[in-house]
């Protein structure tokens, strides 16, 4: 059985659909999911109301206490779990990793999985020049224009050891070799 630890960290945009593609696997695979959520993971569940959803959904998951709470980085350094994804991922979080900053769970986790050879797949949501669609916790379409310094920070990400930038959720199917259909 694989096992993969799934990241999620403050960003709306692709949430539901990330979310949507990990039950999906969840429910048609015996691979065990271990979510955790960053402090803002948690507040974005929260405003996007599918808090009572991961609670169903992924009773198990655990929440920020700290950069190294909970202790995730030793079981996914040693090869415990399969894969690590983030998604979606803040340009906050990216920056961080990429600039070696771990004072929070997310960036910690990535920081330490690197070390090994445990595989990383991080689906960054600013991740091309000029503007985007997303939808808003009451499903209102908007349009966000991609700031320069995130979309550099995500092309400086892909150049990272042990890290993958994925460019959709779906992408986690090919990732895990699951069929989408």
């Amino acid at each position: 059985m694989k096992r993969i630890a799934w990241g999620i960290t403050g960003s709306g945009d692709l949430i539901k659909e990330t979310y949507d593609v990990m039950v999906d696997i969840k429910n048609k695979s015996n691979i065990e999911i271990m979510v955790f959520l960053s402090k803002e993971g948690e507040t974005v569940m929260k405003w996007y109301h599918m808090w009572n959803d991961i609670q169903k959904d992924f009773p198990n998951f655990k929440t920020e206490g700290g950069p190294n709470s909970p202790f995730l980085a030793g079981p996914l350094q040693v090869g415990y779990y399969d894969a690590l994804i983030i998604a979606p991922t803040t340009s906050n979080t990216v920056a961080k990793i990429v600039y070696g900053i771990s004072d929070s769970l997310v960036a910690n986790v990535v920081a330490q999985t690197a070390k090994g050879s445990t595989p990383i797949y991080i689906l960054p949501v600013d991740r091309e020049r000029g503007t985007v669609e997303t939808t808003s916790p009451e499903g209102r379409v908007m349009v966000l224009k991609m700031r320069e310094v995130d979309v550099t920070n995500t092309e400086k990400l892909a150049q990272m050891e042990n890290i993958t930038v994925i460019n959709s959720p779906d992408a986690i199917y090919d990732i895990l070799g699951i069929s989408k259909d």
